[in-house]
């Protein structure tokens, strides 16, 4: 069994399973995320990775942009369990 801790920094299957398809898939997705200054973001890009750095989970997006996955608000408009906002 997992601590709390342990499950809160790693993100949940289903998202990833989610992330990981439009990386392959190379589909354009609007993302809603909050920059480091708490604002909200919204972009239209395509993930080009998805990759754990420091015990976080981050995606990079086509334009270079790199999101912490708890961030991230939206993906094309499904709620991300492991968004902190």
């Amino acid at each position: 069994m997992s601590t709390p801790n342990a499950q809160s920094a790693a993100v949940h299957w289903s998202v990833q399973d989610m992330l990981s398809e439009y990386l392959t898939s190379g589909r354009l997705a609007e993302v809603v995320y909050r920059d480091s200054a708490g604002q909200v973001c919204v972009v239209h890009d395509v993930i080009r990775d998805l990759f754990r750095r420091a015990g976080q989970d981050f995606i990079l997006l086509g334009r270079g942009n790199l999101v912490g996955i708890d961030h991230v608000i939206t993906l094309d408009g499904q709620l991300l369990s492991v968004s902190h906002y």
